[in-house]
């Protein structure tokens, strides 16, 4: 009997949405479902695990996969590059597994473009002062480092209509019942057109 074709999850977000911790989350609750695991040039963090957390390579490796058409996405984020190999992911769909894969808009965008059947969210902040203080209280990013990332996390929740669903990060435990929701195939009151999401969007990425 052949397998049933299994199910990729795209999820974006700016720098201190809070997405990586709702995504967690949503596995610990869902175990059916598992992260995909990208590659990146960049250096491990204290707490990382080569292989669990991303594929840690050289740069010149990098872009020798890239030339091989080994990517589904790759992207270029601030200093560092960041990748999904296909063969994985197209390994993990044919024998139906839930995928989950955490990238940024420009790899979402090709993503959609190649698995247009993927199912793609995208997370906002509940307000830009939170977004500040969440940045700030990670611990792991240089002053000057933050502020870059303040200034292209405007460029990035612009381009959150782009997605299938948004959810908007203010309570921790209601963001996650929308996860759910989306994964379970509930989540169409949580489209991306939705207007509280145009009144939101203006205010975060105002002056």
């Amino acid at each position: 009997m052949k397998a049933k074709r299994g199910r990729l999850y795209v999820v974006s977000a700016p720098s201190g949405a809070g997405k990586t911790s709702l995504l967690k989350a949503l596995i610990e609750r869902e175990p059916s479902i598992r992260f995909s695991v990208s590659y990146t040039t960049r250096k491990p963090r204290p707490n990382e695990v080569p292989g669990r957390d991303y594929h840690f390579v050289s740069a010149a490796r990098f872009h020798e996969m890239a030339a091989n058409n080994e990517f589904l996405e790759h992207a270029q984020v601030f200093d560092n590059c960041y990748g999904t190999g296909v063969q994985a992911v197209q390994d993990a769909l044919a024998s139906g597994e839930l995928l989950l894969l955490e990238i940024d808009w420009q790899g979402a965008r090709q993503v959609r473009a190649r698995v247009p059947e993927a199912t793609s969210i995208f997370i906002l902040p509940p307000s830009r002062q939170a977004l500040e203080q969440r940045l700030q209280g990670r611990n792991t990013d240089t002053d000057a480092v933050i502020r870059r990332r303040l200034q292209d996390a405007a460029d990035d929740i612009g381009h959150c209509t782009e997605f299938n669903y948004v959810v908007i990060n203010d309570r921790f435990e209601q963001a996650l019942e929308d996860l759910q929701a989306v994964v379970a195939g509930r989540g169409g009151h949580l489209i991306a057109g939705r207007p509280e999401v145009a009144r939101l969007v203006k205010s975060l990425v105002k002056p």
